[in-house]
């Protein structure tokens, strides 16, 4: 296989960051209208924060939180017993050659933009800021 000359693997590539935002929007979308079989899923709100993917485009692990961050233990076990209605979903709506399996885990991102708030604020990192 040849080498890419515009992408160095130091992080995700174009194509990745691409598949990744729409399969995101996609589940969004489906997770919003309650499009799945499920009415334990449904009656959820879910927010997907980000989806990524593996360089050969055939796992996308998205990252998600029930709204208030209440369950979410329930919340990923109701999505891995749904993700192959998912996948089919996912496969159908955006024409990929192969539907990606999917992977849940929880986004932590909300409770790591708290604890940098908290540094933040705090007098000693506020001085040094501040000189």
């Amino acid at each position: 296989m040849g080498k890419n000359k515009f992408h160095d693997g130091s992080g995700p590539s174009q194509r990745q960051l691409r598949v990744g935002e729409l399969i995101r929007r996609t589940l969004a979308e489906v997770l919003a209208r309650g499009d799945i079989h499920d009415p334990d899923l449904n009656r959820l709100s879910i927010t997907v924060g980000e989806v990524r993917t593996s360089s050969d485009l055939k796992i996308a692990t998205a990252f998600v939180l029930p709204l208030g961050g209440k369950g979410s233990d329930e919340v990923l076990k109701l999505l891995a017993r749904n993700k192959h209605e998912l996948r089919r979903i996912i496969g159908k709506k955006l024409a990929l050659k192969y539907a990606p399996d999917l992977r849940f885990q929880l986004d932590e991102t909300f409770d790591r933009m708290d604890d940098t708030r908290r540094i933040m604020a705090q007098d000693v990192v506020r001085r040094d800021v501040d000189e």
